[in-house]
């Protein structure tokens, strides 16, 4: 298109659903060599946000790209070990002997994955006892921590699944980490555990773990078609400005069955725009700085 003076316009940037001009983030160049690793926790107190889809396919997605990674599920419930066809209740060894045990190697608790680059810690409902039996310890927000040292080492990025709480194994996971992202479902009641989350990390912050820091905000279950989600997103950004990815995770009934298949929706429907989102996320970390 030309202006009325004769010059050819500048070109519009379209913009995406954070309002803002969509980024196109370069693919990652290879790493020359793995380690340490950047430790980052996947935290939010309300369930049913996305959490564990986003630590599973977000560490698919940074594995695609050469980042070798270790999930680790910190959650009882176990999801993210099942979401890699690892039976809970059949193991023998978990996190919870990791962190129970201080002399315990912890590679004896690694399992290694079906894909290349990526491992797993897994857990059972047997991590819902840590909780109560931590308190008694010393430095006890600092278990998690000392275990993932002795594995920092040999990866790029370690991706914690935090459980629905704001408890002490959360706390854990927020003094082992140095970034965090928060998971946020587009819906006006999710909104309302973000102030109380946010005071926690910066209490952390401040008496525990001073390196931590907000990665961002990630917006899931996203559907533009509806005026409420929309609304959500545009109240986030207004809060947390840049904290908020670009990418925003939208609603899609392949993650419950990439789930129910227990692969990566990267490897499940790869073309997907799930699995695309989710790509395009691992760029838009690594751009920032938050992985290598």
């Amino acid at each position: 298109m030309t202006s009325q003076h004769g010059t050819p316009d500048a070109p519009v940037s379209e913009l995406g659903p954070t309002g803002r001009p969509i980024t196109e983030f370069p693919i990652p160049t290879p790493l020359g060599q793995h380690g340490p690793a950047r430790i980052i926790a996947m935290v939010n107190q309300k369930g049913g946000v996305g959490k564990t889809t986003s630590s599973i396919n977000l560490g698919a997605a940074l594995a695609d790209y050469g980042r070798r990674v270790l999930l680790v599920d910190f959650d009882p419930q176990g999801a993210l070990s099942v979401g890699f066809g690892i039976n809970p209740n059949a193991l023998e060894l978990s996190v919870y002997n990791m962190l129970m045990q201080p002399r315990m190697d912890p590679h004896d608790v690694v399992h290694h994955t079906a894909y290349a680059n990526i491992d797993v810690l897994p857990a059972n409902i047997d991590l819902s006892a840590a909780e109560v039996q931590l308190v008694g310890e010393v430095a006890r927000e600092q278990v998690l921590a000392r275990s993932l040292s002795k594995l920092a080492g040999e990866y790029d990025v370690v991706l914690i699944d935090c459980q629905p709480s704001l408890g002490l194994l959360t706390v854990n996971a927020l003094t082992a980490a140095h970034g965090v992202i928060i998971p946020l479902e587009t819906e006006f009641f999710a909104l309302r555990g973000v102030a109380l989350l946010v005071e926690t990390i910066e209490k952390v912050q401040d008496r525990l773990n001073p390196v931590l820091q907000i990665d961002g905000i990630l917006a899931t279950m996203y559907d533009g078609r509806t005026l409420h989600s929309r609304e959500v997103i545009a109240r986030v950004v207004e809060a947390f400005g840049d904290k908020v990815f670009e990418t925003v995770i939208a609603r899609t009934v392949k993650f419950p069955d990439a789930s129910v298949a227990a692969e990566p929706i990267t490897a499940f429907a790869p073309k997907h725009a799930g699995a695309e989102a989710y790509r395009r996320l691992a760029r838009e970390l690594i751009s920032r700085g938050g992985a290598p």
